[in-house]
């Protein structure tokens, strides 16, 4: 969920991402999204200093919390500085969710609610605003029922209600009385506060932002239309987008893409992620791709990256040196977190954001190598913190590990 926050989920949730967009959601994670990944064979540098290649001055993560167990975190929610809540996989043989609370002095384990029943992935943490905590189970399959949901109340954890139909995949919100979120390819779903509303799509979406009531936006790829004549004998998707105004869902023209000729087999373009900012601007993510491998000169994948501010769609503007190719995860008042743990500030300067190295207490020796991999980032309400959680990749022979970790934002002097 984003909304209340301004964060954003770039995690692959069963049934959330059509399977044509599948392989074009790779090319971001291979770019480092929601990673601190560094150039092929970098390591850290020894040391508790902010990085390699971190400008002094620039922002930093700093642990606030690690846990005692190798696995890592998957999900995380603050509710305030002394109601925080995290979801963690523990390596047991088997990965095994573990939900964790922060009460203002202390992490302590918690069980996770009897009402979520078995799963086999962990659960996903959703903010929907007024200090509303949802906590909802991951399928992988898409049956029409309602799977059953957890909220926190600041107390306890009881069953939802009205749980949304079907296998939820992103899900945003402009409030508790307003959440969308996607429910299969061509489904979305509405929640005003009384009951869910099925809507149909006009394509397969992959993502979906909320810009304010009665203003959310839906991007993915078609298969019908100008652009998608057939290539190799096979449809050749293009990139989607559909608006909804608060009576129906519309398609609106997005722009196109295709490979010079000759055209490389089995070509596919679509956007995958969409990200609404604070001042209504609107920015959508994708790329131009095909199967590798099958074909000689081939051509370099086409990334797509363009913005709505006004009435139609044009490309953005190249972001400076290490932001060229990063996609927004969060807005704060001084400018945009980026995956792979940058930032580009206000003013248009791109930073890396450095991290510390583990203590060695931890099992991490001197010269093992570390990478941070956030999952998720979130703003403590009312407040300018920002936590995010992921996992320490620890390399190093004969014990590699990875450390669970909740790290706390420090802005740069």
């Amino acid at each position: 969920m984003r909304g209340v926050t301004g964060e954003r989920r770039h995690r692959a949730v069963a049934g959330a991402v059509p399977v044509a967009l599948a392989a074009l959601a790779v090319l971001f994670a291979a770019a480092g999204c929601g990673t601190d990944a560094e150039p092929s064979g970098a390591r850290g540098t020894g040391s508790d200093g902010p990085g390699p290649g971190v400008e002094t001055g620039a922002p930093r993560w700093e642990f606030e919390h690690i846990a005692d167990f190798s696995g890592g975190f998957t999900d995380i929610a603050a509710l305030g500085e002394d109601d925080i809540w995290a979801v963690a996989t523990e390596n047991t043989g088997r990965s095994n969710a573990r939900l964790l609370h922060y009460d203002g002095e202390r992490w302590k384990r918690e069980p996770l609610p009897d009402v979520l029943g078995g799963t086999d992935y962990p659960p996903v943490l959703e903010e929907i605003g007024d200090g509303s905590l949802w906590l909802r189970p991951q399928r992988n399959d898409t049956g029409g029922g309602a799977y059953p949901w957890a909220r926190w109340d600041g107390t306890r954890w009881s069953a939802l209600p009205d749980p949304p139909p079907g296998s939820v995949g992103e899900l945003d919100a402009a409030g508790p009385k307003d959440i969308w979120a996607l429910s299969g390819e061509r489904t979305a779903v509405h929640w005003d506060g009384t009951r869910w509303t099925t809507t149909r799509l006009p394509h397969p979406a992959a993502d979906l932002a909320v810009v304010g009531p009665d203003d959310v936006w839906a991007v993915g790829s078609r298969s019908t239309g100008p652009g998608t004549e057939q290539v190799h004998g096979e449809v050749y998707p293009q990139p989607a987008s559909a608006h909804w105004d608060g009576t129906s869902w519309r398609q609106v023209e997005t722009p196109g893409a295709r490979f010079d000729d000759p055209v490389p087999p089995e070509p596919s373009a679509g956007l995958t992620q969409v990200f609404a900012l604070a001042d209504g601007e609107v920015r959508a993510y994708g790329s131009n791709s095909f199967n590798h491998g099958e074909a000689e000169n081939e051509p370099d994948d086409e990334y797509i990256r363009i913005r709505r501010d006004g009435t139609e769609w044009t490309d953005q503007p190249e972001a400076p040196g290490g932001c060229a190719l990063r996609v927004p995860v969060a807005q704060d008042d001084t400018g945009l977190f980026l995956d792979g743990n940058w930032f580009l500030d206000d003013k248009g300067r791109c930073l890396k954001i450095g991290r510390h190295r583990l203590p060695e207490s931890t099992g991490a020796r001197k010269g093992s190598g570390q990478t941070l991999w956030l999952e998720e980032i979130h703003r403590v309400p009312g407040t300018g913190t920002w936590l995010g959680a992921g996992k320490i990749e620890v390399t190093q022979s004969g014990d590699p590990f990875g450390a669970p970790v909740v790290v706390r934002l420090k802005r740069g002097n």
